[in-house]
């Protein structure tokens, strides 16, 4: 399930995000999409590649790689995000859920680190 009110649209300097196409409350489920999951083999292979920038860690150990089938592997990364991402391991699924209004045109985020506080660096320099 994707919201009708998202878009994919060129974001400045990071590619491609996703954005909001009317104004959305906090505390709304965008998405929740299904995800392939990668055995650790097949993430090991994954991060030589182009995947590397769209799979999440995966599994309670975050020993596997998932790529999510939605937007999910489109939101970009910020340390001020106005979405954040719950992955249910169970059903192999990912929700995005606004954590702030947000307004018409405006980027949604997520912090890659996976808790919207988490300060720790990711794997590239990010703002």
């Amino acid at each position: 399930m994707i919201l009708p009110i998202l878009a994919i649209a060129p974001s400045k300097q990071r590619g491609r995000g996703v954005f909001a196409t009317e104004a959305i409350e906090a505390q709304t489920i965008l998405e929740i999409s299904p995800v392939l999951v990668f055995s650790m083999e097949d993430r090991k292979k994954a991060e030589e590649t182009l995947l590397y920038n769209y799979i999440f860690e995966w599994g309670e150990g975050h020993e596997l790689g998932a790529l999510g089938l939605g937007y999910i592997s489109i939101y970009n990364h910020s340390y001020q995000p106005n979405c954040s991402y719950q992955m249910d391991f169970d059903n192999e699924l990912m929700t995005i859920t606004a954590i702030h209004d947000i307004a018409v045109g405006e980027e949604l985020f997520i912090n890659y680190n996976a808790d919207p506080e988490d300060q720790s660096p990711i794997w590239f320099e990010a703002e």
